[in-house]
């Protein structure tokens, strides 16, 4: 997830650098398909603006770092900024009448979503 100006601003340059907490801890966080709706409730919580990204991680090679988190749980971390055309899908991650985000249809994607 990221917010759509950051994004708007980092596709000219061809990467995406993170945020502003990204940036402080040196990494860019990522959370898998199972994991993003909890992090999406637990980090951005009433956060309008976002964005979901769909990310290729073989795009990122050895950048990509499965290190452990919340409750133990291996989440990927990128050391290095995101290449923009690692990203299979941009989908608005828009916010409902509940105050929670709304996942696009179809969320999570299979494979077959994803390849033209």
């Amino acid at each position: 997830m990221c917010r759509a100006d950051e994004w708007d601003a980092a596709r000219p340059a061809g990467r995406y650098p993170g945020s502003s907490q990204d940036v402080q801890d040196g990494f860019i966080h990522f959370s898998t398909a199972a994991q993003v709706v909890e992090s999406a409730a637990k980090h951005r919580a009433g956060q309008d603006g976002l964005l979901l990204l769909t990310v290729d991680a073989d795009r990122l090679g050895g950048a990509l770092r499965w290190e452990p988190s919340r409750g133990g749980q291996l989440f990927p971390h990128l050391y290095g900024p995101l290449p923009v055309d690692a990203a299979l899908r941009v989908d608005p991650l828009p916010l409902g009448p509940d105050g929670r985000h709304v996942f696009p249809a179809g969320f999570p994607f299979t494979l077959q979503d994803l390849v033209p």
